[in-house]
């Protein structure tokens, strides 16, 4: 376990391909077990709380980005210190990120737990759903420093090129939590709070696993003298990308979440089914997003060796690879929708959240490319610390998402915020694509 994949010589596309595989899949399994809660609590609880445990997703997803965005961030200067082998540097960025972001997520769990009624009253969140949405949300906030961590360890594995061992652990997680999920909702009967449980109960020991296996593999590298535990002038460093790469990871989870804001106005039916389509979209959009992690490290790495020809390379492969993904999932959401929305919802027994979630699930489905386009172009400029217009158009993408689906819904109905969801993903493409054709990327210099 642990073999490097080498990201700075061979044939760009396969490199890059076979990078991101493990991610890929890693993330489906996170997704899947995520994807569980819905399904266990949609069949064996009902609608509501289908409808409860969707309302909190959108509230989750926030935290679980900016997690994520945390170690991409961290992890792009590691991935340049390993490029040119200054691997006792690589250690001290890895350790002061892992401490930063620890106490970062200490603070945010305190936030989430203390705060989520008034939120989720802020978003107009049905009454019938609401007392099992907060019973969730306190419960998810209790374990948060676990996911955090967990997710900084799984960037860094990855920054080494060692995207293999958050694939074994995920798959470990996933199957644990399923189980647990069981277990608490069909043998115990704790409905809505057993899935938030189990989630916990997995991400906690699929993080400290992780945390020995990271310690273990930088024992691997040698070093000279003794490794700083923390170093300040790294961390202003390493936060210039940390802070944009979290706005950018958590852009897709804010509009989720203040789109949530307009779906609840149509009830909790509707709210059930955009619920199902969401979850969809989040599994489906896990190829795009693990390609353009693929090449924010790419680029880091390859840089860091002084080879900013090869990123270009890179790009053009990263390309060719999204418009795969995105012509098997287009075919998958218009042949299989009703099947597939049909493991949350049946459409006997809840006929308007079974039509809303194949709704939304088929429109998107055309569209996922579209986020894979823009996923590889913010990689490029995340992975060379390029961050000021890659910000700039995420944000853009935000505000395109939101204004669409809160002015638009009221008047045109429910089916206007499934319009503002690609329309953000072009956006936001456009933008970071004209300045990635600038070429000022390749000037960036972190270490």
């Amino acid at each position: 376990m642990g073999r490097k994949l080498d990201l700075i010589n061979g044939k760009p596309g396969r490199s890059m391909f076979f990078f991101a595989l493990p991610m890929i899949i890693g993330n489906l399994f996170q997704q899947f077990y995520n994807l569980a809660d819905s399904v266990i609590v949609g069949n064996l609880v009902g609608e509501d709380a289908l409808a409860a445990v969707g309302a909190s997703y959108s509230f989750t997803t926030v935290f679980i980005m900016v997690a994520i965005g945390s170690g991409m961030g961290a992890s792009v200067l590691a991935s340049q210190y390993l490029g040119a082998k200054k691997y006792g540097e690589m250690k001290t960025a890895i350790y002061t990120f892992f401490i930063a972001f620890g106490i970062l997520s200490i603070v945010l769990a305190l936030f989430g737990f203390l705060c989520n009624p008034a939120i989720l009253r802020a978003l107009k969140t049905p009454e019938n759903i609401f007392r099992d949405a907060v019973l969730y949300l306190q419960i998810y906030f209790a374990g948060l420093p676990f996911m955090f961590m967990y997710n900084i360890l799984s960037a860094n594995f990855n920054a080494l090129g060692k995207s293999q061992i958050p694939l074994i652990l995920l798959i470990f997680s996933s199957v644990l939590n399923i189980g647990l999920d069981l277990w608490m909702v069909a043998k115990l009967g704790l409905g809505v709070a057993g899935v938030a449980i189990a989630t916990v109960i997995a991400q906690g020991v699929s993080s400290v696993i992780s945390f020995g296996v990271l310690m273990r593999i930088l024992r691997e590298y040698r070093t000279s003298g003794e490794v700083k535990k923390f170093d300040f002038t790294m961390f202003r460093s390493g936060i210039r990308i940390a802070v944009p790469s979290m706005i950018q990871q958590s852009i897709v989870s804010v509009g989720m979440l203040l789109t949530q804001s307009a779906v609840n106005r149509f009830g909790s039916s509707a709210v059930a089914g955009y619920s199902a389509g969401m979850r969809l979209e989040s599994v489906c959009i896990v190829p795009m997003i693990a390609t353009g992690n693929a090449m924010s490290t790419f680029t880091a790495q390859n840089l860091g060796a002084q080879n900013s020809g090869r990123v270009k390379e890179g790009y053009r492969a990263a390309f060719r690879i999204i418009i795969g993904f995105g012509a098997g999932l287009a075919l998958i959401s218009q042949l299989f929708y009703g099947p597939i929305v049909s493991l949350f919802v049946k459409e006997a027994g809840s006929p308007v959240a079974f039509a809303t979630g194949t709704a939304y699930f088929r429109f998107v489905g055309w569209f996922f490319a579209f986020l894979g386009f823009k996923a590889v172009t913010d990689g490029v400029l995340r992975g060379a610390g390029d961050v000021k217009v890659y910000m700039i158009a995420n944000l853009v993408n935000l505000s395109v998402r939101v204004s669409v689906a809160q002015l638009g819904s009221p008047i045109f109905g429910i089916q206007v915020i499934w319009y503002a969801v690609p329309l953000g993903w072009a956006v936001n493409f456009m933008i970071s694509y004209l300045w990635y054709r600038t070429g000022n990327w390749r000037k960036k210099n972190l270490i």
